[in-house]
């Protein structure tokens, strides 16, 4: 019986043990690093830099970010409407894609547009995985966008919004600056809700230093393009200016809020 209590305790702490590891993203065998430690909230990534949802700022300036293409139909479309109002935006591609369209995504660069990783095959980071599973995912994209673009990007934005410190040190290791988007103003275009539900979500929240989420590829008839035709022209008409999430936080930078 002498033994009985150092057994349970010695239970008791491998199952503190594992559940930690479960938290941190990675199953116990990878979790061997400092670094991959359980999730923690926006507070505590905002504060230190680590990820971006939006850009609080005085200039009336909003940057339109796009996921999940290069598409051949939705891409160009989306393109042409940003050519007419002079708009940048930020095309979050995944390098499969990228792969299939290399002409798409150097259009996006050649047209000023920023080009930034999505990951190659489109994985949720909600579920365990390894360092090497992470790191494949961005540096197969990576890869694909320098061949076709000749350039490297430096934004990451996981898929699904889904992250933990492995995934913002894994990004960070890559060269990386995590982006979100600002939580009013996801549209879920991907979802296809409907052209006029889109087009309110984003004029109705519409702030300066916004990060605005659509899709230039959703499975079925995307709305996007359609909703952009009079979200564009009328955030115009209000005095904003449609910037790359790169230059938002330049101008984040230079020009604090309340300054």
């Amino acid at each position: 019986m002498k033994w009985a209590k150092p057994r349970v305790y010695t239970s008791i702490t491998l199952i503190v043990i594992v559940l930690l590891l479960i938290g941190s993203g990675l199953p116990p065998a990878a979790a061997s690093s400092s670094s991959f430690t359980p999730t923690r909230g926006r507070d505590y990534y905002e504060a230190r830099g680590d990820i971006v949802w939006e850009v609080p700022m005085t200039e009336k300036l909003i940057a339109l970010t796009f996921d999940d293409g290069p598409d051949p139909e939705e891409t160009p479309l989306i393109l042409d409407l940003l050519s007419q109002y002079q708009a940048k935006a930020t095309f979050f591609v995944l390098g499969k894609k990228v792969e299939q369209y290399p002409e798409l995504a150097a259009r996006e660069v050649l047209e000023g547009h920023e080009i930034a990783n999505h990951t190659y095959t489109h994985r949720y980071f909600n579920r365990p995985i390894t360092r090497e599973v992470l790191n494949s995912e961005i540096t197969r994209t990576d890869e694909a966008i320098l061949r076709a673009t000749g350039q490297k990007p430096v934004l990451f934005r996981p898929p699904g919004g889904y992250y933990g410190q492995a995934v913002v040190d894994g990004a960070k290791q890559a060269g990386y600056k995590t982006v979100l988007w600002s939580w009013h103003q996801d549209t879920e275009d991907w979802n296809r809700p409907g052209t006029e539900k889109i087009i309110r979500k984003v004029l109705t929240n519409a702030r300066n230093g916004d990060i605005i989420l659509f899709h230039d590829h959703v499975e079925g008839k995307s709305q996007t393009a359609a909703a952009l035709q009079k979200i564009l022209p009328e955030l115009s008409n209000r005095g904003y200016r449609f910037v790359t999430v790169s230059e938002l936080m330049r101008h984040k930078e230079s020009k604090p809020a309340g300054n």
